[in-house]
C-alpha cells in the first residue's frame, strides 16, 4: 500500500452533530474511527448563536461552543479528527474507496456520511451581516427568542408555511413575505396560512434589504412588484424559508437519492443502498433538520456500522 493509502475500519465523512455523535460510538465500539470534517468544521451550527433547544444545557449555549464540546469528547474516546474534503468516492468494490483533498486515498470498511445540508439564502450581504442576529433560517430552532415581537418569513412552499403559524403562535405579527402571487405550499397548508389572524401574506413581493443597527435587525425593506412601491416592515426578526440543499452532490452516481438529493436510507435504519454505506443527519433528513434529531441518527449509523462489520467477520469466521 503506498503512503497516500490508507486502510481504516470506519470512516466519518462530516462533523456536525450526527458526525460527531456517530464517531463517539464508533470510537466506544473500539471501530477506530477516521472522521474528516470538511470545510465547515462542525457544520450549519457553528454558524448559529444560542441553542436553547438542545437537552443538556439547561442555560443554552452558543452554537459553535456546542460543537467543540461534541468534538473534544468524540477526540477523547479515540476518534482521530482529521480537517479535509472528500472530493470523490469510488463505491464499486469493498473496502470502500474515498479520495480526500484530490490528493489522499482511504480505504474504508464502512463509510458513515454526516454531510449534511445548507440552506438556501437570498443572497443579500445584509443576510449574511445579520446571521445568528435577527436573520435565521429555522423557525423552530430560533422563534422563540423572537416571542411577543414582529417578524417577517420568506418563503411559500409548504416549509415557509409550517413556520410562520409556528411562529405565529409566539410572536404578535408575522409577515409573509411571497415572490409570486400564489403559494407553492399545499391547499391544507395554505388554508391554516390564510386562517391564522396575525399573518399577513404579501404577495409579489421581493426582500430588498434586512436593516438593522449594526447589532441586530430592526426591519426589512420590501418591494411589491404589483404597486411598484417599497415599504420598510418593521421587525426584529428575518427567517429564511426558501429550502435546503443536502451537501451530497459527490455520491450522486452511487447512492439512491430524492428529487432535492437527500439520501434515502432504509426504513428504521441509516443503511443506504450500497453495503456498509451508512448515513445520518440533515443528508438524509429533510423533514425535523435538528442537532438533536441528527445526532440520534449518527447513533444509529454507528451501531449500524458495527452490527454490519460483525456480522462478517462473523460470517468470514464460518467460512
Amino acid at each position: 500500500m503506498s503512503e497516500n493509502t490508507e486502510h481504516v475500519k470506519c470512516l466519518i465523512i462530516g462533523s456536525g452533530p450526527a458526525g460527531y455523535t456517530a464517531a463517539i460510538y464508533a470510537s466506544r465500539a473500539d471501530l477506530k474511527p477516521v472522521m474528516y470534517t470538511g470545510m465547515l468544521a462542525g457544520g450549519q451550527l457553528t454558524q448559529t448563536t444560542d441553542v436553547e433547544n438542545y437537552p443538556g444545557y439547561p442555560n443554552g449555549i452558543m452554537g459553535p461552543e456546542m460543537m467543540e464540546d461534541f468534538r473534544k469528547q468524540a477526540e477523547r474516546l479515540g476518534t482521530d479528527i482529521r480537517f479535509g474534503y472528500v472530493s470523490s468516492v469510488d463505491f464499486s468494490s469493498l473496502p470502500h474507496k474515498v479520495v480526500v483533498d484530490e490528493s489522499k486515498t482511504i480505504l474504508a470498511d464502512t463509510v458513515i456520511i454526516s454531510t449534511g445540508a445548507s440552506a438556501k439564502w437570498l443572497g443579500l450581504e445584509s443576510e449574511q451581516k445579520y446571521s445568528g442576529f435577527g436573520v435565521s433560517a429555522c423557525a423552530v430552532c430560533d422563534g422563540f427568542f423572537f416571542k411577543g415581537q414582529d417578524v417577517a418569513i420568506v418563503g411559500a412552499g409548504d416549509t415557509a408555511a409550517e413556520e410562520a403559524t409556528y411562529l405565529a403562535k409566539l410572536c404578535k405579527k408575522v409577515y409573509m413575505i411571497v415572490r409570486r402571487h400564489e403559494f407553492r405550499a399545499s391547499k391544507a397548508m395554505m388554508h391554516r396560512v390564510l386562517n391564522t389572524h396575525n399573518i399577513e401574506v404579501l404577495y409579489n413581493t421581493q426582500t430588498q434589504e434586512i436593516l438593522g443597527d449594526g447589532q441586530s435587525v430592526n426591519g426589512v425593506k420590501v418591494f411589491s412588484n404589483k404597486t411598484n412601491e417599497e415599504r420598510t416592515l418593521d421587525v426584529t426578526g428575518f427567517f429564511v424559508a426558501i429550502g435546503h440543499q443536502p451537501n451530497t452532490e459527490i455520491f450522486k452516481n452511487w447512492l439512491d437519492m430524492d428529487a432535492t438529493g437527500y439520501i434515502i436510507t432504509k426504513p428504521g435504519s441509516t443503511q443506504t443502498n450500497i453495503e456498509g454505506v451508512f448515513c445520518c443527519g440533515d443528508a438524509q433528513d429533510h423533514i425535523y433538520r435538528q442537532a438533536v434529531t441528527a445526532a440520534g441518527t449518527g447513533c444509529m449509523a454507528a451501531i449500524d456500522a458495527e452490527r454490519y462489520l460483525a456480522a462478517k467477520e462473523h460470517t468470514v469466521a464460518l467460512q
